[in-house]
C-alpha cells in the first residue's frame, strides 16, 4: 500500500494513505541499508503490521530541513529591515533550481520604503519576472493561496523578513510567534521540535525552520552555472564556457549590454569563488 510520510517523531513515521494517518516503524532492512524515511517520502507499507517496507524514488532530498519531494519554495524577502539582498536571493534560487524546486519570490515590508525607492527596486523585480520567476507581495494572500495549491512547499528567506507573519495568515492554527523563528539559512529558534506537513484546503507546507542554502561545494561548478537559467539564452562558442575569464563569452557581453542583470552575474562570480577556496 502506497502512502506519504507526513510527520516523523523519534522512530515513529506517520504515513498518510488516502485520508488516514498510520503510525509506522521502518523495516529492519531499511535501517541496514541506511535508508531512513524522511518527511515527504512516498513509501510502500504493510498496513496490518504498520511497517514501512520500501522508500520509493525521491524527486529531491534536502539536508536542512531533512525532507524530500519538495515541489515549491517560497523565498520571503523584505525591502527593508533587513535590506533586500540579491546575493541571498540568488543563492536560494540556485539551490532550488538544482533540486528541481519551483521558486516563488515573496516580497514583504513594502510599507517601509518610499514610492521612489520602490521604483528603484522595480527594475530588479521586473528582471526576475522576465527570466521566468513568479514574484508576489505578502499582502496578496488570495493569490498566494492559489499558487500554493497542490504543492509541497518550504519557506525560507532573511531573518526577520516576515516568514512567520505570512505562515500565520495562511495557517492561523500554527500560531508562530513573530520574531521567534529565525530564517537565517535554516538556523535559529523554532517552536516545533519535529518536521511535519501541515495541510489545509489543498495547501501543504512544511512546518520547519525553513529551507537552508547549503554549501555549493556539494554541487559541481557546471550545476551552479546552469542554474542561472537566463545564461542559456546566450550560447557561447565553447560548450564548457564558465562565463568567467573566457574570451568572446556571450554571457559577459550580455552583461555589458545590460541584458543580464549585473548583480546576478556578480553573484554568480562570487559563487564560483567558493570552488576556488575563496570567501564570498
Amino acid at each position: 500500500m502506497k502512502g506519504q510520510v507526513v510527520k516523523v517523531i523519534s522512530d515513529k513515521f506517520f504515513v498518510k494513505v488516502d485520508d488516514e494517518i498510520i503510525p509506522c516503524k521502518e523495516r529492519g532492512k531499511l535501517r541496514n541499508l541506511k535508508t531512513l524515511p524522511l518527511v515527504g517520502d512516498f513509501v510502500m507499507i504493510d498496513k496490518e503490521k504498520a511497517v514501512i517496507e520500501e522508500v520509493l524514488e525521491r524527486r529531491n532530498m534536502l539536508i536542512r530541513p531533512n525532507v524530500s519531494n519538495i515541489t515549491m519554495g517560497f523565498i520571503v524577502t523584505s525591502f527593508k529591515k533587513p535590506d533586500f539582498s540579491t546575493n541571498l536571493l540568488d543563492k536560494l534560487l540556485v539551490e532550488m533550481e538544482i533540486n528541481k524546486i519551483k521558486p516563488v519570490i515573496c516580497l514583504t515590508k513594502r510599507d517601509l520604503i518610499s514610492d521612489k525607492e520602490y521604483l528603484d527596486y522595480k527594475e530588479i523585480i521586473e528582471y526576475y519576472k522576465r527570466i521566468g520567476y513568479v514574484v508576489v507581495e505578502n499582502t496578496e494572500i488570495s493569490k498566494i493561496k492559489k499558487i500554493l495549491e497542490g504543492e509541497l512547499t518550504v519557506f525560507t528567506g532573511q531573518t526577520g523578513a516576515g516568514k512567520s507573519t505570512l505562515l500565520n495568515k495562511l495557517f492561523p492554527e500554527l500560531n508562530l510567534k513573530v520574531g521567534e523563528v529565525s530564517m537565517a539559512l535554516g538556523r535559529g529558534k523554532h517552536t516545533t521540535r519535529h518536521i511535519e506537513i501541515i495541510e489545509k484546503d489543498n495547501i501543504r507546507v512544511l512546518d520547519t525552520p525553513g529551507f537552508s542554502a547549503l554549501s555549493f561545494l556539494e554541487y559541481t561548478k557546471e550545476e551552479v552555472r546552469d542554474a542561472f537559467k537566463e545564461f542559456q539564452e546566450y550560447p557561447c562558442i565553447y560548450k564548457d564556457c564558465m562565463h568567467d575569464k573566457e574570451a568572446e563569452c556571450k554571457v559577459k557581453k550580455a552583461v555589458e549590454d545590460n541584458k543580464i542583470l549585473k548583480s546576478r552575474y556578480e553573484n554568480y562570480l562570487s559563487f564560483l569563488a567558493e570552488f576556488k577556496g575563496l570567501r564570498w
